[in-house]
């Protein structure tokens, strides 16, 4: 797991957390505020994924060539 992943699992827990605090007190702003936050985790999540990904395929190639020689 990378940092971007970390953070977004962070920013969707957190973000979850304020817009239930959110619906519970009524205030409208928290709850978008939360659901703001929730999509900003996912997308980090998600470039996460992507980056890991690449970083595997990276490996993999390298593997690869290195057993081919």
């Amino acid at each position: 797991m990378n940092k971007d992943r970390m953070k977004g699992a962070i920013d969707q827990v957190a973000g979850s957390a304020k817009r239930q605090f959110g619906n519970l007190t009524g205030n409208t702003g928290t709850q978008v505020r939360g659901a703001v936050q929730q999509v900003k985790g996912k997308a980090e999540t998600a470039v996460g994924k992507l980056k890991d990904a690449v970083h595997d395929a990276k490996d993999s190639a390298a593997a690869r060539s290195r057993g081919t020689k």
